[in-house]
């Protein structure tokens, strides 16, 4: 008895692997979409992670408001207006794209060679705009004070937020040098010492009756940290451990360290994303321009950049939402 073994006529389209095409879609187009959705979950386990960290501390988290507020080359408070522009070039550069890939399905390679440049000059504002972020970020804004119990102190003139460096006058006097392993124990080392001493501070804050300390913690009827009153101000300042100029792993003078955690590893891994999509496609728009579609017969691989595109985007309306509305 001789076994019926079904083979495939010329005529039918197969996929690499063996079978038809599941879905209508390529081998490679299902790759990029296993992965989108393997690298979605990821994202989602980092989102819940800082949504239930900040569920914790809701009472002591930063206020978006008040911690980014810079713009380049302009010296004011302008609260999340750089961020909303990052934002807009990112989903820009989602449109450039979308018309990259109509482009390569109309098989017009000068169409397609032009909106990619777009995306990736999109996408190179974008990635620069998050490393000035970032650079600001770590550097800070205004300085601020941090309690022996953990608690972060800012100060306040006629209710906006001031800087140190608006009130404490003179250099060091405790003549502090920062210790390295060349001037002290050859196997420790410590971090930048700060501008300003904590007797400096508080000397100047005495000697400053309009200057208010503002608290870490949150007014339960309005989005504003509370201001402590002059006797509470000083009370907290007799307790303070350390002078906070801007914000690393280990302290942040916009309030809770754990923010400052998740800022940098989340906006991070996202701009890690960018960055790899910027260089794929560099990489695909060389491709273009040398006609390595146009022999191909098809710009396939501009559409499967293009979703990881997409999906880079998708994320940053998420993180977005998270980091810098909610």
């Amino acid at each position: 008895m001789e076994a019926n073994i079904a083979v495939p006529s010329d005529s039918e389209e197969t996929w690499n692997g063996g079978g038809k095409k599941p879905l209508g879609a390529s081998y490679g187009k299902m790759m990029m979409w296993f992965f989108i959705v393997s690298d979605a979950l990821t994202f989602s386990g980092f989102l819940a992670a800082y949504g239930l960290t900040r569920f914790k501390f809701i009472d002591s988290w930063p206020i978006a408001d008040e911690v980014f507020t810079h713009v380049p080359f302009f010296h004011g408070n302008y609260p999340m207006i750089y961020v909303a522009f990052m934002t807009f070039v990112l989903i820009a550069s989602s449109v450039t794209m979308v018309l990259a890939v109509d482009a390569g399905h109309h098989m017009n390679k000068k169409k397609v060679t032009f909106y990619m440049f777009l995306t990736i000059i999109g996408g190179l504002i974008f990635i620069g705009s998050q490393a000035w972020e970032w650079n600001t970020f770590i550097k800070g804004s205004y300085g601020a004070v941090k309690t022996t119990d953990g608690k972060v102190l800012q100060f306040v003139k006629d209710g906006h937020q001031i800087a140190l460096s608006d009130f404490v006058v003179g250099e060091r006097t405790d003549d502090r040098v920062q210790h390295e392993r060349q001037n002290g124990l050859w196997f420790e080392s410590e971090g930048t010492v700060s501008t300003y001493s904590i007797a400096q501070v508080i000397s100047a804050y005495n000697a400053n009756p309009d200057i208010l300390v503002k608290s870490e913690y949150i007014n339960a009827d309005e989005k504003s940290k509370v201001i402590l009153s002059r006797e509470e101000g000083a009370l907290q300042l007799a307790k303070t451990k350390m002078v906070v100029e801007g914000a690393n792993l280990k302290v942040n003078e916009y309030g809770n360290t754990i923010f400052a955690d998740f800022f940098f590893f989340i906006t991070g891994f996202h701009g890690f994303h960018v960055l790899s999509g910027i260089i794929i496609n560099i990489i695909i728009f060389f491709n273009v321009i040398l006609g390595t579609y146009e022999r191909r017969g098809h710009y396939e691989m501009v559409e499967k950049v293009g979703l990881y595109w997409h999906f880079v985007d998708l994320v940053w309306v998420f993180v977005f939402t998270f980091f810098y509305l909610v």
